[in-house]
């Protein structure tokens, strides 16, 4: 079974340099990363995309140890994240389990890079590959960067986005923190218009490559200048480049499930991904195995207010 980043010794890594308090376990059985959280109510353990093992049996066996943990750190609730198996609730018979808000995304769109240049440009926006071949000669130009100071190209392009999407984006420090990381590198997309001396990044992203996978995690334009598809074209240059690293599969990281209302805050960017060949991944999404009924309710009732005030303010 493969792991999952987010479940990985490079992910604990990042953990102990976000100073999270974290654990990680693996046997023959299983493997977990959790994630010691606090909050005003008290503590919680969280295990982002997992835990991991290959059969029903072993899950639980992980879950069980997971919830000793917790127990033993005096947590209000457990939450997993399993992109294995698809319904936990039927296998954690006898405990007390609730499907939670997703925290990473539950429903996915990846590419396979397994194939052939030909094949691979094939699956690509006929259409977006045309400003892709001759996006040098418009100005255009892709660099990438690996050093933690450069975030703040893209935190910009993300605050700027944020006022206008209403969406939330993670501080510097976060994402300095991120890019510190040797899976992670920096993408940023500059423009020079003509006759102008200096150039200006009007895109950026941020990609976490593992053995096997690259995934599109994080990225923003600047909105005036959309008419030169940044996006777009930077997204064809992270797939070109994964596959010329010997990567598998690319990740988009993130749609809106099969059926999800027009309105879902994600379908402009799902339709986005879709137009590259690829396919659907889902997962099992955010569950948490209570242990403390009266103050998970208590937790519940803050983190409902609190997403009420953030939309308020946006």
């Amino acid at each position: 079974m493969k792991t999952p980043l987010l479940q990985s010794k490079k992910w604990q890594k990042l953990q102990d340099d976000l100073k999270e308090v974290n654990f990680f376990k693996e046997t023959e059985e299983f493997s977990y990363l959790a994630i010691l959280k606090d909050t005003p109510c008290g503590k919680y353990l969280y295990t982002p995309y997992g835990p991991c093992a290959e059969d029903t049996k072993n899950f639980r066996k992980a879950v069980d140890d997971l919830v000793a943990l917790a127990k033993e750190k005096q947590a209000l609730f457990v939450r997993i994240e399993p992109t294995t198996p698809k319904n936990p609730a039927e296998i954690l018979k006898g405990l007390k389990i609730k499907k939670s808000t997703d925290i990473n995304p539950a429903h996915t769109w990846v590419i396979d890079l397994n194939c052939s240049d030909d094949e691979l440009k094939a699956k690509l926006p006929s259409r977006l590959y045309r400003y892709y071949k001759k996006y040098q000669k418009t100005g255009i130009t892709i660099e990438t960067s690996k050093n933690p100071e450069d975030i703040k190209y893209l935190l910009d392009l993300q605050t700027k986005l944020a006022k206008t999407k209403k969406i939330n984006t993670f501080s510097e420090d976060y994402l300095k923190t991120e890019l510190s990381q040797d899976f992670a590198t920096l993408y940023l997309v500059k423009y020079t218009e003509e006759g102008a001396k200096e150039s200006k990044i009007i895109a950026a992203g941020l990609v976490f490559d593992d053995e096997d996978t690259r995934y599109n995690l994080q990225g923003a334009q600047d909105e005036n200048y959309r008419k030169l598809h940044a996006t777009g074209i930077l997204t064809i240059q992270l797939i070109l480049d994964a596959k010329a690293k010997g990567l598998s599969l690319f990740d988009c990281w993130g749609i809106a499930p099969e059926g999800a209302p027009k309105n879902h805050p994600w379908q402009g960017f799902t339709e986005f991904k879709k137009t590259f060949d690829g396919r659907a991944v889902e997962y099992a999404g955010a569950y948490d195995i209570i242990l403390r009924s009266g103050k998970y309710r208590l937790y519940n009732l803050i983190r409902f207010i609190n997403r009420k005030l953030r939309k308020i303010k946006a």
